[in-house]
């Protein structure tokens, strides 16, 4: 019988990492366990199905599921790691680990309404919604196992050779030992544990097979950036004569390199800068795509848009809570560590949004359709020709002659906004900071073909861009501390409350004083002076 946490059923279980099972199964035959009582060795055969939807449901939930047949019969397993705190101080072996579980019956399809009901599957039904369920990876042991008994507690010994598929290929091999409690007693697991950790056999791992398995996943997956992009190059070696369509590839395949290149950081996040590197990358190409728009194939063209979409969005939400995370933590830099404590709610409660996005995020760089739009997308940016609307684009989709028209159009898209500047809503700024940063790409797309003035014209764009920026970042950490309090004030202390409203005050305060200073910039931007400016630079191109 397991245990309990919090109502909820618990696996009480030893994990170890093993290097030489052959070495461990011999010492544990020598009565490495002893004064245990060990039963027999059995050799069971175990295929696990690890599943979820295409967008991580379960995960972002907190949850891993799996479908294990064994014997011919399925069961569904559902677990949930209630963190280290939940160990408690002092639990003593780093390999003891507790997690809620639920099991029970269930058949092979990856559909809950074909399972007995259960509380595992009433988990997934409720979590996956109407989204279907896929398998994410296959994991088949070989799984030798004996029972175990010391003082008056029973366990289970499983040594597991272990072998990862993805996609129907094998990917890794890694060999686990775990021994599990019958009633979730700790007590003699920790005095199993010290007689093996004694041995040098056996490393304790806090990560599930769910995790070493992603990890081997991980590390075979082709680094196909690195492999056909060894270099990312420092110019997209744009050139007058090029047809409209062949600009536009050589500045995407610049913009592709970049992000490609900025992708192994994301997926480790030992560098936010990394993640913030790989979303501007995918929002300058979808620029590109506009503002070469016509030259190529509008199907091709939609399609891509929506893919690069797809990951801009997945990128962008994880990178908005690292900015929203930043900024709470300058604001308790200012106010001292203990008066900084009573935030610790809401910075917590950012900090699990965040891992959750992230999950979701490495979900989408596992997925297999990412991968596609990756390999097809670099064939597409490294063909000469490929997608371009017409096979004979005619001197008038030249660069040389087009160029000039779509950088000014992109500024007087921004200079529209002039008249109903001084009463613009918020919507209507964020507007604005979008047309701002399609004409700060149309200009940066075609830089190389501009004088060194158009280094001003860019400075004065990005700038803005930056101001409108922070009025933008102010109102949304404005609107996310409302809904968390809005949300969770209830259950919070009077200290905590009162700090997020304080917190929440002061960012609302930063946007009408943000108002007051951009005129300014603005004028800097469309002003008779930055007008004749730009027209200089552009009758140089």
């Amino acid at each position: 019988m397991k245990g309990r946490s919090g109502g909820d059923p618990t696996e009480v279980e030893l994990k170890y990492a093993v290097d030489d099972a052959t070495a461990l199964r011999e010492a544990l035959d020598a009565g490495l366990l002893a004064p245990a009582e060990a039963g027999p060795w059995r050799v069971v055969q175990v295929e696990d199905r690890y599943i979820d939807t295409a967008v991580g449901a379960l995960e972002r939930e907190g949850y891993g599921a799996r479908l294990r047949r064994v014997d011919g019969h399925t069961v569904v397993t559902v677990k949930r790691d209630p963190t280290e705190r939940a160990m408690g101080r002092g639990a003593g072996s780093r390999a003891l680990r507790r997690r809620v579980e639920h099991e029970a019956p269930a058949t092979p399809r990856l559909d809950p309404a074909s399972w007995p009901a259960s509380r595992a599957r009433d988990l997934v039904a409720r979590i996956s919604g109407d989204q279907p369920l896929r398998t994410r990876f296959t994991i088949r042991q070989e799984r030798h196992e004996r029972d175990l008994s010391l003082d008056g507690s029973s366990a289970t010994l499983s040594l597991d050779a272990a072998e990862v598929r993805h996609r129907g290929k094998p990917v890794g091999t890694f060999g686990a030992l775990e021994i599990e409690s019958a009633d979730g007693s700790t007590a003699s697991l920790q005095r199993l544990a010290v007689a093996l950790e004694a041995t040098g056999l056996v490393r304790p791992d806090t990560r599930s097979k769910e995790v070493i398995a992603r990890e081997l996943i991980q590390a075979t997956r082709p680094e196909t950036a690195r492999r056909r992009l060894p270099k990312v190059p420092k110019n997209a070696g744009v050139k007058a004569d090029d047809t409209l369509a062949e600009a536009g590839r050589k500045v995407l395949r610049m913009h592709l390199a970049r992000m490609l290149a900025s992708e192994a950081g994301t997926r480790t996040g030992e560098d936010p800068e990394d993640l913030h590197k790989m979303r501007v990358a995918t929002r300058r190409m979808r620029a590109v795509w506009r503002t070469f728009d016509g030259a190529y194939r509008p199907k091709l063209q939609k399609r891509y848009v929506r893919e690069l979409r797809s990951v801009a969005g997945a990128l962008g939400t994880v990178r908005d809570l690292d900015v929203q995370l930043e900024s709470l933590a300058a604001h308790e830099a200012r106010i001292g560590s203990e008066a900084a404590e009573a935030l610790r709610p809401l910075r917590d409660e950012w900090e699990r949004r965040r891992e959750e996005a992230r999950a979701a995020l490495l979900l989408l760089l596992d997925s297999p359709a990412y991968a596609r739009f990756v390999d097809d997308y670099l064939r597409f940016v490294e063909t000469v020709g490929a997608g371009a609307a017409a096979a004979d684009p005619g001197p008038e989709r030249r660069v040389r002659d087009v160029a000039v028209g779509r950088i000014w159009g992109a500024f007087e898209q921004v200079r529209a906004h002039d008249a109903g500047l001084p009463w613009a809503d918020l919507p209507a700024l964020h507007e604005l900071r979008i047309d701002g940063k399609r004409l700060r790409y149309s200009l940066e797309s075609f830089r190389e073909l501009l004088p060194g003035t158009a280094d001003e014209p860019i400075a004065t764009v990005t700038a803005m861009q930056d101001h409108l920026g922070a009025i933008n970042d102010a109102h949304a950490a404005a609107n996310a501390v409302r809904e968390w309090l809005m949300a969770a004030a209830a259950g919070l202390p009077t200290a905590a409350r009162d700090a997020a409203g304080t917190y929440l005050v002061l960012r609302e305060e930063e946007i009408p004083r943000l108002r007051r200073s951009f005129p300014p910039i603005w004028r800097r931007v469309t002003g008779t002076p930055a007008r004749r400016r730009l027209a200089l630079v552009l009758s140089e191109l």
